[in-house]
């Protein structure tokens, strides 16, 4: 279908998406609301609310987005006061547009089978310290921030701009291990890099993507210990122009050194990234090996004032 031509001044229609609504093209005065979750997951009351708002200001019709955030279509200009308003009374927010802190994508985490880390905890921490504490920090371009529960990344955190990935790296107690001619571990690594040879279980570490499925699975306790931990890739996108991200050679085992890594990468953007360009176009410019060093150390966090600032 063409496009029809809006009744809306083009002022107007920026300053709307900036706060959300994004001009439904195929209705003159229409536009799409983008109410934000936070981590993907919401309240059986808000859904009610958000329901009730697409029936008395929209067409009655809601969409899901591909970045987790729900959509009320065809709100005509006219509504969208009262809508951001009514949504306002029920806890709810529209927005995720701008060069700025996109909306936090996760996955299931620790509510599905193969999830290792709390991904919707660890969403909501950083929707709550970054998408809404650096809301009007403006930035080169779009950051995006994916939380994959597990190495399955069904979440595609290797094509935004900072994916984390949850780890479950295996402690053997080679003591423990008998040398078993069938292996339960070596059946239950879905890598198939287990094997036993001289008489004990040995594992390509280099292959291994600490998926924690060998977890458990000895009879004699070889494989019980294990640390939890995350793993971080830089640099993905998504879209015309394609780039999947860099893993940094670190895997994290605090939580909060995560939370630290994310204000550096967006203090780095922020500091490096020339108008209009993407943050794998940044890393590239500057090489990944200078990227992951900032990101390493700390001297980027002692000058966030002055890069806030700029």
């Amino acid at each position: 279908m063409r496009a029809i031509k809006s009744t809306i001044p083009a002022e107007e229609i920026t300053r709307v998406k900036g706060l959300g609504f994004l001009r439904d093209k195929t209705t003159p005065d229409c536009f799409n609301a983008r109410v934000i979750t936070g981590n993907g997951k919401i309240s059986a009351e808000k859904m009610d609310a958000i329901s009730e708002a697409a029936k008395r200001f929209g067409n009655g019709e809601i969409a899901m987005t591909t970045r987790l955030t729900v959509e009320i279509q065809k709100i005509p200009y006219k509504n969208i006061d009262a809508l951001i308003s009514y949504l306002k009374e029920n806890g709810l927010e529209t927005g995720g547009t701008g060069a700025k802190v996109r909306p936090v994508v996760s996955c299931k985490g620790t509510t599905c089978t193969f999830g290792l880390i709390d991904t919707y905890a660890l969403s909501q921490e950083i929707h709550e310290k970054f998408y809404n504490g650096y809301h009007n920090v403006k930035l080169p371009h779009k950051f995006k921030i994916a939380v994959g529960g597990c190495p399955n990344n069904c979440v595609k955190p290797d094509l935004n701009d900072f994916g984390i990935i949850g780890q479950r790296i295996h402690h053997i107690d080679y003591d423990k291990c008998r040398g078993c001619k069938i292996c339960q571990v070596e059946k239950a690594c879905p890598l198939k890099i287990v094997k036993v040879s001289d008489g004990k279980v040995k594992v390509n570490e280099d292959s291994c993507n600490n998926c924690g499925r060998c977890i458990g699975t000895c009879p004699f306790g070889a494989f019980e210990g294990y640390t939890d931990g995350y793993r971080i890739c830089v640099g993905g996108r998504w879209g015309k122009k394609t780039a999947k991200a860099q893993y940094l050679s670190k895997i994290f085992t605090d939580k909060d050194e995560v939370i630290n890594t994310i204000e550096k990468a967006i203090l780095l953007f922020r500091e490096k990234g020339e108008p209009g360009e993407r943050f794998s176009d940044t890393i590239a410019r500057i090489g990944f090996d200078t990227a992951e060093n900032i990101l390493l150390s700390d001297d980027i966090i002692t000058r966030k004032d002055i890069i806030l600032g700029n």
